[in-house]
């Protein structure tokens, strides 16, 4: 038996019939200001949670499934989410720094006010996500951003080559420094590249998982 306890008074949340939570189920549990801090919970299911406040700093999360969760004001810093799913997540003013996203589904996430320098998003998919925050020297290296609101988002010195950013909003976002080198603009062109190599992008941008 697990007992999954609050972050400071240490009540008991939560108990788990397992010896492990990795692939633990999970979903709709009221597990707000829980600690997850340094915990392997690969592939468990936090499908509509509310972890509001919850601690997963450091914590094992490649595979997990956090569709719908509320992660309003969650510590991520430096856990790892490798292919997890956080379609349509509910994380504003989530600490993000450091965190490993690799390939997550992140579609439709609200990530507005959070902080995520140095944050991997290589190969993400953030189509139609809220990302108006913070994300210094973070990595969206071929990252799907179609669609994306980054109006006013700190990207300065992030790595956005080979991310699509068409139709994004990026109205007084800060990219100075940003690396941008085979990014599809927001209307549809190759940037950093010259001649034929910098051609506009004719696919419908709503034709998101082909």
């Amino acid at each position: 038996m697990i007992a999954i306890r609050h972050k400071e008074t240490g009540a008991v949340l939560r108990e788990v019939d397992a010896n492990a939570l990795a692939g633990a189920y999970l979903d709709g549990a009221q597990l707000e200001g829980a600690t997850f801090a340094g915990q392997n919970l690969t592939g468990a299911d936090f499908q509509s949670a509310n972890l509001r406040d919850a601690n997963f700093e450091g914590a094992r999360l490649e595979g997990a499934n956090f569709h719908g969760a509320i992660l309003a004001g969650a510590n991520l810093k430096g856990a790892r989410l490798g292919k997890a799913d956080l379609t349509d997540a509910i994380m504003p003013g989530a600490q993000l720094d450091d965190a490993v996203f690799t390939n997550a589904i992140c579609r439709y996430a609200k990530m507005n006010g959070c902080h995520g320098m140095g944050t991997d998003f290589k190969g993400a998919d953030l189509s139609m996500a809220d990302l108006r925050g913070s994300f210094i020297n973070a990595n969206f290296e071929k990252a799907d951003l179609r669609g994306a609101d980054l109006a006013g988002a700190n990207l300065s010195d992030a790595n956005l080559c080979g991310a699509n950013m068409l139709d994004a909003r990026l109205a007084e976002a800060n990219l100075a420094g940003a690396r941008l080198e085979g990014t599809i603009s927001t209307l549809g062109h190759r940037m950093g590249l010259k001649g034929a190599a910098q051609r506009k992008i004719r696919r419908p941008w709503w034709q998101f998982w082909g």
